[in-house]
């Protein structure tokens, strides 16, 4: 998926911030940084929450995060394409928040599906469009749009 992120970000010219708690390789280009967030259970999610804003396109399968994002103004996709936005991000937190409830209380719920072709043409379809938006959002007043994965 990053290696999507990546061509997608060339294509249109845009920064990508990559952000992790620890190491992670990411190709030499002047568009991509790396940026480790330090030690800490949340360190990577609050460095993205606290910088994403609008303008930005922030991708996460962090259900807490992206709501965190979504609440900053920026957009935000899942790996799978699917787009949190404003109208349904409390109902993904309460999805999440059921799975948890019953996986600690010793449902097996299973995993996602494999990530397949279809998936990965979704996902591009979706971060070329939020590329294109967000570039306009900055076109009208904000100085330049970043992608951020989260690592």
């Amino acid at each position: 998926m990053k290696d999507e992120i990546y061509r997608v970000a060339a294509r249109h010219g845009v920064a990508v911030v990559v952000v992790a708690a620890g190491f992670i390789r990411v190709p030499q280009n002047p568009l991509i940084t790396r940026v480790a967030a330090g030690a800490g259970m949340d360190a990577a999610d609050d460095r993205i929450a606290g910088e994403a804003g609008p303008g930005d396109v922030v991708v996460t399968a962090d259900v807490p995060l992206a709501a965190r994002c979504v609440k900053a103004g920026a957009a935000v996709l899942a790996p799978t394409g699917k787009a949190f936005t404003e109208a349904d991000i409390g109902m993904a937190l309460a999805v999440r928040d059921l799975m948890t409830d019953l996986r600690a209380a010793g449902e097996v719920t299973g995993g996602p599906r494999p990530f397949g072709p279809r998936d990965r043409s979704a996902f591009l379809q979706a971060l070329e469009q939020a590329v294109r938006r967000a570039a306009r959002t900055v076109a009208a007043g904000r100085t330049g749009p970043d992608s951020r994965a989260e690592g």
